[in-house]
């Protein structure tokens, strides 16, 4: 794998966008939105994809997948040890995402737990027995509002997302897993941009059967693609977890508003003291400052905000950061 970039210009930021807002467009889409020959596209995004700056992977819905528990976690440790206890769970395939907030000592992280069973290991084995574990909490996610699914990081205009999404399938009503899934999912996970005929081969069907299979399973909502990058090289350096409280009857509204918002990347309802979860990415201190006066501020449901700002990413959407471990 060729050496990770460390910066990207403006069009290369721009592509990397469009490949998070829609992670299976085509060169020729991208280029059409971005005003950029078919060409450029390509010379300018298969390098980034080549050397891993963008990477692309899917993840399931556990609306759609009854036994899998969706899981929120943060950890206090030692602060020697922060580093250690954060590579071992990033090295777990059932975590998503694995930050390290605030002073130093704590760790926030998203699961998707296969089994209660595994859950119960996990909370009633494995931490109590990690000495360097101080203390946890546990949090469910209730739901997990879809809207921040095609966060493009601002880079891109209302008319450039629309135009990206034109393209991609139109909701439908239900989707329910098939026993073809259990092989095109974990090749979706594997590459989310992999041709339909490794699709296939992966599958043990046709390259028409796992297109169909997989326009299904977007437009359902059963699964969602998702592109990795490092936000620093979009030029993005500022992000936090807020830990809302909101009225009950105003979560939901409250959930998709913000949601909706051009700086959320991840906004999901909770169990526990706080209701809501939101992971915010801005360009920098002062941009968060007024996301918290000016968006935050004005929804007339939220009682309590409890911001932790992240440290370092360690793993997102499944994908272990380059240098991380």
């Amino acid at each position: 794998m060729e050496k990770v970039r460390q910066e990207l210009d403006d069009t290369d930021r721009r592509i990397a966008a469009a490949m998070l807002a829609a992670p299976r467009a085509s060169w020729r889409t991208v280029g059409r939105v971005l005003g950029l020959s078919e060409r450029t596209v390509v010379r300018r995004a298969a390098p980034l994809f080549g050397n891993g700056t963008l990477r692309a992977t899917a993840v399931r819905n556990p609306a759609h997948f009854p036994d899998l528990i969706p899981l929120a976690l943060r950890i206090r440790c030692k602060p020697d040890r922060i580093t250690t206890i954060a590579a071992t769970l990033a090295r777990r395939p059932d975590t998503l995402w694995v930050d390290v907030l605030g002073g130093g000592d704590e760790i926030s992280v998203i699961l998707h737990l296969d089994d209660p069973d595994t859950r119960n290991t996990l909370l009633l084995r494995d931490l109590p027995a990690t000495p360097a574990v101080l203390s946890w909490t546990s949090h469910l996610l209730l739901r997990t509002f879809p809207a921040a699914f095609d966060w493009s990081g601002g880079l891109l205009t209302g008319t450039e997302l629309a135009a990206l999404r034109a393209d991609m399938p139109t909701t439908t009503a239900t989707a329910t897993p098939q026993p073809l899934d259990t092989k095109l999912i974990p090749a979706l996970i594997d590459n989310g941009r992999a041709p339909y005929t490794d699709l296939a081969q992966r599958a043990d069907t046709t390259a028409l059967t796992a297109r169909r299979r997989l326009e299904t399973l977007l437009s359902g909502q059963v699964l969602r693609l998702a592109t990795e990058v490092d936000l620093a090289r979009l030029g993005i350096r500022t992000e936090a977890l807020l830990w809302i409280t909101a009225a009950p009857g105003g979560l939901e509204e409250t959930g998709r508003q913000l949601s909706r918002h051009p700086q959320v990347r991840f906004a999901a309802a909770t169990t526990g003291p706080a209701n809501l979860l939101v992971a915010v990415a801005a360009t920098d201190i002062d941009a968060l400052y007024r996301f918290m006066t000016h968006t935050i501020g004005a929804l007339p449901h939220i009682t309590t905000v409890d911001v932790t700002p992240i440290l370092t990413g360690v793993k997102r959407t499944g994908l272990v950061r380059p240098g991380s471990l």
